[in-house]
């Protein structure tokens, strides 16, 4: 346990951040999931659903919850899935 207040201070810190992380976190792995499973279902959907994604990514990797690459990544291929839907539907 912490001793001294700075480290306690830290510790207090460390719980702040770690539970707004997890929250962030967790409604973004919900978004990407909606947006991956309105691309397979519905073609018309799939633009404004890979939007959102990437959005929700984008803010996640400012706030440094995940890598700005990863954050790329995952929107890049959500991207790509969706051009991929729309053009199919064509």
């Amino acid at each position: 346990m912490a001793q001294h207040a700075s480290a306690e201070k830290r510790n207090r810190q460390r719980v702040t951040r770690t539970a707004r992380n997890r929250s962030i976190k967790s409604s973004l792995r919900t978004e990407v999931k909606k947006a991956r499973g309105v691309i397979e279902t519905s073609t018309e959907g799939a633009p404004l659903a890979a939007k959102t994604a990437e959005s929700s990514l984008a803010r996640a990797a400012s706030k440094g919850v995940i890598p700005k690459k990863r954050a790329a990544r995952v929107a890049g291929r959500i991207a790509k899935a969706a051009a991929k839907a729309t053009s199919a539907a064509k």
